[in-house]
């Protein structure tokens, strides 16, 4: 056996479970976090008198901060040592979300999210590369699904809690509840957690600045155009087009300096592994339905059917018992089932769930959210853990840090976008539907007429003329309500079509057997 593969089979002389456990804590402060914010959001931007779209930026200012020290995360694990960066992202993510607790303004708010970002931008890759090294090959969908209870169980109490803290007390202690979880977290992490030998401080003896620096103008450019492109009409603004051009050439140019350079910030070569590449593409379209739909369902419960934050966290959170479900079936069938086709199944259940969705109307009651709801929370558990089981398993162990890294920084940028695509579809898409439905505002209009001579009956006491103006005012309103839940339908569909259309690149993975597996 050589050296390297020595390194690599270095198999740790603990119980995997304690250094597992510290790391479901670890993930399960992070996804809470992100889980509970997104039944605040309406309430953020009334606090700061922002507009739905300036709030969106609470969560894409995240993912894009995310999205900087991802793919970087087996670089500075070099620097530092993977351990020792773990606790340091651990410790700025507890104090940072201290810092959105006493924000005061929307600018404080966004510039913790963004340190926020970056203490928690290492964390996942980390402790998915942790999990799948723990334990040995054919254990790795039971470790998958242990990773996955952290990411599982926060969206099950995630937005019932951040509903009842929000219409309770505020939504400032929806981040401070991050600061007990995260003192816990780093005190496990000391204890439990070791460094193998290939993922202890090393001597870094070329720093790639320059590629650093690409990605941290591609990323952050990128973030401008996302976060501004809906008011300033998009590509209709000179600087929305040189920033998206400068994003665009700092992307090339981050690409071709990492594929060039000896010693790059991201290892892009692991790009080589097919099951990697296509696991890394499906992860990021599946990163921007998952989180544009957890980003617009909130709002359409407390903006059109009128939910306070508690009730539309009452409505959200059987998604984290439909994934704990999927959890336990992927549990079960990790080593009996080509992983392939729980993948398939897993994406087929999510476009079911956002047809779901897209089905929904003004009249709906609690349990219509709640069904779609479980079915998507289902299908998450059921796509993504064996996806990341597929994609890692032809990897080498000393691969896991750098690929998680780069695994993560596409489901955050996939996000990212999404979330943006998704604001500017519900805005634009509402204003198409007003179009089409306002001529229907005549008076040859029988039903019109019928809205019309009610509710000015109802309000005659006003006098003729002002209870005329009162009820045309009253049936626009019902206008703009019933072209916003159209353009949230079609969003929902759209997403939906998106996720079914890919199935087939699913059979482009190579067919894996994970008992008895050599390690490459």
């Amino acid at each position: 056996m050589s050296a390297e593969t020595a390194i690599n089979e270095a198999k740790p002389a603990r119980n995997p479970w304690y250094p597992a456990s510290a790391i479901m804590i670890t993930i399960f402060m992070v996804v809470l976090d992100s889980s509970i914010a997104n039944v605040a959001l309406p309430h953020i931007a009334g606090s700061f008198s922002a507009t739905q779209d300036e709030s969106t930026w609470v969560l894409t200012s995240y993912l894009v901060a995310n999205g900087v020290i991802i793919p970087s995360t087996a670089w500075f694990s070099t620097l530092f040592g993977r351990k020792n960066f773990l606790l340091l992202s651990t410790i700025l993510f507890t104090l940072s979300s201290a810092l959105c607790g006493i924000s005061t303004n929307m600018g404080m708010l966004i510039f913790a999210r963004v340190l926020q970002g970056i203490g928690g931008g290492a964390i996942m890759p980390i402790g998915q590369a942790v999990m799948m090294e723990e334990f040995p090959v054919e254990e790795r969908g039971v470790a998958m699904s242990v990773f996955g209870f952290g990411v599982i169980f926060a969206p099950i109490i995630g937005p019932t809690l951040g509903g009842w803290i929000t219409d309770t007390y505020s939504w400032h202690w929806i981040f401070l509840i991050n600061v007990p979880i995260g003192i816990i977290a780093v005190i496990l992490g000391r204890m439990w957690i070791e460094d193998p030998p290939y993922a202890r401080k090393g001597k870094v003896q070329y720093v790639d600045y320059l590629g650093f620096l690409l990605l941290i103008v591609w990323l952050f450019s990128l973030q401008l155009v996302l976060d501004n492109g809906q008011k300033n009409d998009w590509f209709g603004a000179r600087w929305i087009r040189w920033t998206s051009g400068l994003s665009f050439a700092c992307f090339i140019g981050f690409l071709w300096r990492e594929l060039k350079t000896k010693n790059p910030i991201v290892d892009l070569k692991v790009f080589l592994d097919r099951n990697f590449f296509i696991g890394t593409m499906l992860n990021t379209v599946i990163g921007a339905v998952l989180y544009s739909t957890l980003a617009i369902l909130p709002l359409f419960l407390q903006h059109l059917l009128g939910y306070t934050a508690t009730l539309s966290g009452f409505a959200i959170s059987p998604r984290g018992f439909g994934s704990f479900a999927g959890l336990v079936v992927c549990a079960i069938l990790a080593n009996r089932i080509d992983q392939r086709f729980l993948v398939i199944a897993g994406m087929v259940l999510l476009g079911i769930s956002n047809i779901l969705f897209g089905s929904l109307n003004m009249e709906i009651a609690m349990s219509n959210i709640i069904l779609p709801n479980i079915v998507c929370g289902f299908a998450f558990s059921v796509l993504m853990i064996p996806l990341m089981t597929i994609s890692f398993v032809t990897l080498k162990n000393s691969q896991m840090t750098n690929a998680s890294g780069i695994f993560n920084l596409a489901k955050s940028v996939g996000g990212a976008i999404g979330t943006s695509v998704v604001s500017t579809l519900i805005s634009r898409m509402g204003q198409v539907h007003q179009t089409n439905l306002v001529h229907n505002l005549t008076y040859a209009n029988h039903a019109f007429m019928a809205k019309f001579n009610a509710f000015q009956s109802a309000m005659s006491g006003s006098g003729a003329g002002l209870a005329a103006s009162k009820a045309n005012y009253l049936i626009y309103g019902e206008l703009q309500q019933q072209a916003n839940l159209l353009a949230f339908m079609d969003c929902f569909k759209i997403y939906a079509a998106m996720v079914i259309l890919l199935v087939p690149a699913v059979f482009l993975f190579k067919k894996m057997t994970y008992k008895n597996q050599e390690k490459k």
